[in-house]
């Protein structure tokens, strides 16, 4: 069995908890409102917010204060780049509270692991790294060696398709490695946006979710502290809210960004936003569609500003 909690892990994961400074009424607000069956989305039309022909947006937001989601494109498939990460770290702490791994397992970081963009792990070959430092490497700063030792270290791709079938998700498929499982083939490695809020919504709100109280705190955490993605989700969240998001970033058209955003005192707000553009496009034009998604759904919803 996994050890008893100490009183520091529990204190780290009250304080971290999604949102900091949310009321027992505003949580039991959230708890009845994510219980009651899902009705059809109501449509949120972001066919101006597709610029170029060929851009596509995909979008989903669910309100825990009064229930209502809202999509656009909802139920089609999206290439998911690096949001993967978040659930990929969701996966790593289910098995360390499974006690088939442990957060301060030292693991070799070599020269044959690295591919782009590893700014945790280029630093780190010739010694180790913790697997709670590759998660959060993985989930702040997007290291594409660290999400695929963390796969490598879970059992590999099979590992990571069963953890998103446990959720209830039978429609994301998993298939390569970074950086492959960027390119777009077909069904590849994509996700639908409503069913990657029922995600996000089960692991980080749902009062069932299978992560513990530290677990949950950790990956919250991190969430919060990742600097990537001020123009996305950040960008169209009122000053003053609380973004817990992750990234994704194709290099060719698609950019993602996945999370929470929360107002003091209000239960959160789930989105989910896949942005594919045109051929020629810019990463910004994919940017600010997300960020202007996010402020019309919100609109949409009633939200103060």
């Amino acid at each position: 069995m996994p050890p008893r909690a100490d009183r520091r892990s529990i204190l780290f994961a009250l304080s971290a908890l999604p949102f900091a400074g949310v009321g027992l009424t505003a949580c039991a607000r959230a708890e009845t409102a994510a219980q009651k069956p899902d009705a059809a989305p109501e449509l949120l039309d972001l066919s101006a917010l597709e610029v170029r022909p060929g851009d596509r947006l995909g979008f989903a937001v669910h309100d825990l204060a009064s229930g209502r989601r809202l999509a656009w494109r909802g139920e089609e498939r999206f290439v998911y780049c690096s949001t993967f990460k978040m659930y990929l770290a969701a996966a790593t702490l289910l098995r360390v509270q499974a006690g088939q791994e442990r957060l301060d397992r030292a693991i070799p970081i070599t020269r044959a692991d690295m591919i782009n963009h590893a700014p945790t792990t280029q630093p780190a070959i010739g010694s180790t790294l913790t697997v709670e430092q590759l998660m959060k490497g993985t989930v702040e700063l997007s290291d594409n060696p660290a999400a695929n030792i963390l796969i490598r270290e879970m059992g590999g791709l099979d590992a990571l398709r069963a953890f998103y079938r446990g959720l209830g998700d039978d429609s994301t498929t998993v298939d390569r490695l970074e950086p492959e499982m960027n390119r777009l083939d077909g069904d590849k490695d994509t996700i639908q946006p409503l069913q990657s809020a029922a995600n996000i919504r089960r692991l980080l709100v749902d009062s069932d979710t299978p992560l513990n109280a530290d677990s949950k705190a950790r990956l919250m955490r991190w969430l919060i502290d990742t600097p990537t993605g001020a123009d996305r989700i950040k960008a169209g969240a009122p000053d003053g809210w609380t973004v817990a998001h992750k990234t994704g970033t194709g290099g060719y058209g698609p950019v993602n960004d996945i999370g929470l955003i929360q107002a003091p005192g209000r239960p959160p707000i789930v989105i989910a936003a896949y942005f594919h553009g045109a051929p020629g496009g810019s990463d910004a034009a994919g940017e600010a569609a997300i960020a202007e998604a996010t402020r019309r759904a919100l609109a949409a919803l009633g939200t103060p500003a």
